[in-house]
């Protein structure tokens, strides 16, 4: 059977009639003692069931404030896992005919719904811009996974998507989340450390061109949604390791589907990196590869900050061990006066002083979240703008994405971060937008 590709203004014209169809959740679902009535909750639908997905959905089902209706995956396998769990979870029975929460296979369908108010997505880089600019023409706020897209062009294409529709939208760099990471930015912004001169961090490895072998394509997988506007490529186990189609796999090294750890997991450190360093003001405007000027991969800001990814070369600041406990998910600020370090269940300051130190009545304050989740949830009713806002995001990637692009080019890159262009060097800003597998498009 040939199969049949809809655009986005082809799908959502013949999904209007179920759109605009009130949808039925039935009544064990809506009561519980702890829970908020229906009216008041946030109705949301989950896009890609993967370990990162399971995750998110795990967080949303455990929040009074939320009620997921729907998941979405194009592995049947985990898609049906995630609605048996959301149903166990609400106690919602599954043999009638809306079947409790729904498990979609295409998330164009989950889009078209008119009760759902928000998306939760934990997908492959290269899905991030077009489900998530679809799901804001939709009406829909997001709550979208780092890094914010797989290309410098598509989050901005995200950016102005959220501000044509005024949509509330968090990026999952939670970190902001916790106050440690809070403290230590301000600590670093308010000069309590002297003047920060350089950051440090464990700044991962670009992604590359990654060829396996074909294999079968599992029952119940449909691989051809999982590549999407991505390059067609054979099917191979290794790319849904671990955490399965839409979780954590071999993806995260392939240039086609994401950055790899640069973009991965050290997007959390690049996120708290431009927080301490310019509030979320602005970008690096010079990158340079190893070697060049620098003894590692080298960012250098406007203010004259560098951040460097570690090295002992640089020399130990005083009274630090050697040791960057950092890594590739936090910083290490050093000022002329001191330093302050902050990672994930970790924070250290020199002098120890500066940690006990109460904010002056100029000091520069961070924006207050405690839990990334309902800040997302908050901001929804509240149309504020979350701690975590997609413009926040997209200036936090560019850092990661320039980065690769010094990586793959192996010269350094000067950014003009008003313009978002690469100067002097069309090669290197080919890597600025990729093209897309027809029929998507942004």
């Amino acid at each position: 059977m040939k199969r049949v590709r809809l655009t986005r203004r082809d799908f959502f014209k013949a999904a209007a009639a179920l759109a605009a169809a009130p949808y039925v959740i039935t009544s064990t679902a809506l009561v519980a003692e702890d829970r908020p009535p229906a009216s008041e909750r946030i109705v949301c639908g989950h896009i890609g069931m993967g370990a990162q997905g399971s995750s998110l959905l795990g967080g949303f089902l455990g929040n009074p404030n939320a009620q997921s209706v729907a998941v979405c995956d194009p592995d049947k396998w985990r898609r049906d896992n995630a609605k048996q769990r959301a149903d166990q979870r609400y106690g919602t029975r599954t043999d009638g005919p809306q079947g409790g929460v729904v498990a979609y296979n295409d998330f164009r369908e989950l889009i078209a719904r008119s009760d759902i108010d928000a998306v939760v997505m934990a997908v492959p880089d290269h899905w991030h811009a077009l489900i998530s600019v679809m799901a804001m023409q939709a009406g829909k706020d997001v709550y979208c996974e780092k890094p914010l897209a797989l290309t410098i062009r598509q989050g901005r294409e995200m950016v102005n998507a959220a501000r044509r529709y005024g949509r509330v939208f968090q990026t999952g760099t939670m970190q902001r989340s916790m106050p440690g990471f809070r403290q230590a930015c301000e600590i670093a912004l308010n000069a309590r450390i002297g003047k920060v001169t350089r950051v440090f961090w464990g700044a991962g490895g670009p992604s590359s061109d990654v060829v396996m072998p074909a294999e079968p394509v599992p029952e119940g997988l449909d691989w051809d949604l999982f590549l999407g506007p991505a390059p067609w490529r054979p099917y191979n186990k290794r790319f849904a390791q671990a955490g399965g189609i839409f979780g954590f796999g071999a993806w995260h090294g392939c240039r086609d589907f994401c950055g790899g750890s640069m973009t991965d997991g050290c997007a959390h450190g690049a996120d708290i990196i431009n927080w301490g360093v310019t509030a979320d003001q602005g970008d690096p405007v010079e990158v340079h590869p190893p070697g060049e000027t620098y003894p590692t991969l080298t960012w250098k800001y406007p203010n004259g900050v560098l951040v460097h990814s570690w090295s002992p070369e640089y020399g130990i600041p005083k009274g630090h061990n050697g040791v960057l406990k950092a890594g590739g998910f936090g910083a290490l600020f050093v000022g002329d006066r001191g330093w302050v370090e902050v990672n994930r269940g970790y924070f250290k300051c020199y002098p120890e002083s500066v940690a006990y130190e109460a904010p002056g009545p100029k000091d520069i304050r961070l924006y207050v979240s405690t839990n990334h989740g309902q800040d997302f949830l908050d901001c929804i009713k509240t149309r504020k703008r979350p701690v975590a806002d997609v413009l926040t995001g997209h200036r936090s990637a560019v850092l990661n994405h320039l980065g690769n692009i010094a990586n793959w080019t192996g010269r350094v890159i000067k950014w003009d971060p008003v313009k978002e262009e690469i100067l002097g060097d069309p090669e290197a800003s080919r890597w600025l937008s990729r093209p897309m597998r027809a029929p998507w498009r942004l």
